[in-house]
């Protein structure tokens, strides 16, 4: 077995999926893992892309069949988490009307980061004189205090925290997991980037965001793209099982050779 099929079946990508039936895989097993949690229904931090954006719209459409099933209220709670102003915080209002989101909230995180950022910037400068964080310092600062946001809120309300990891993102470690504060549930999983688009055109995301380069917004101009070095386009198509150029293919498995923890258990002895 070659490094690239190994790597495909460890993510479970398909070469070509039914987006019909893998909406309807997906909102099944939402439905059936809030009910098995015993949970009032489910946390989606919509960030004006379009993971979330797919994310928010199996939710949705999880928790009203669970209502319209059951009798009982499951909601779907759509967090928006800006660091101060957010210039495409648009898009992710444009998400929740697009799904018809009734239960939505903003959450700035901008003083709870510059706070932990500060401290750690003194507690820095005691060791070498630092007196300022790195931007990606920062940038992982702003990732872990949305996921902190996220659970206080969905302790309170009984809802599960859901992610918007993909085997885009998976392979080359580029996502929220373990120390960035993981979450309960990912049902993107086993998609790359391009089904995910093909799902979101079914689902009816805005176009806005369809048109929009992927980014997790840790600073400002930063794209997946531009921080991997990789398009998706490629990053797709080596998942599908095609060949793609041999330097470009070469990097993506060095990145996935070197991201293997954040895939892997925490490890023990």
């Amino acid at each position: 077995m070659s490094l690239q099929e190994e790597i495909i079946k460890t993510l479970g990508v398909k070469p070509t999926i039914d987006v019909n039936a893998e909406i309807r895989k997906r909102v099944d097993f939402l439905k059936d893992y809030v009910k098995k949690a015993g949970v009032k229904g489910l946390l989606i931090a919509i960030s004006g892309g379009i993971d979330s954006a797919v994310a928010a719209g199996l939710c949705k459409k999880a928790t009203d069949e669970l209502t319209e099933e059951t009798g009982e209220e499951y909601i779907t709670l759509g967090v928006f988490q800006p660091y101060g102003e957010q210039a495409d915080i648009s898009d992710s209002y444009a998400v929740a009307e697009a799904f018809n989101l009734t239960h939505k909230v903003e959450t700035n995180i901008q003083s709870a980061v510059n706070q932990i950022a500060s401290i750690a910037s003194v507690a820095l400068s005691s060791i070498d004189g630092k007196t300022e964080l790195t931007k990606g310092g920062l940038g992982n600062i702003k990732a872990r205090t949305r996921m902190v946001t996220q659970y206080a809120l969905a302790f309170e309300l009984k809802l599960l925290v859901v992610g918007t990891d993909h085997g885009s993102e998976g392979i080359t470690g580029f996502f929220t997991k373990w120390g960035d504060g993981a979450v309960d549930i990912e049902p993107l999983k086993t998609l790359n980037k391009r089904q995910i688009r093909q799902v979101a055109q079914k689902l009816g995301v805005p176009q806005s965001i369809l048109a929009k380069a992927p980014t997790a917004g840790l600073w400002e101009g930063q794209t997946d793209e531009g921080e991997l070095g990789i398009s998706y386009d490629d990053n797709s198509d080596y998942l599908e099982g095609k060949k793609i150029a041999p330097e470009v293919q070469e990097k993506l498995e060095g990145i996935y050779k070197r991201t293997s923890h954040k895939r892997d258990g925490v490890p023990g002895v």
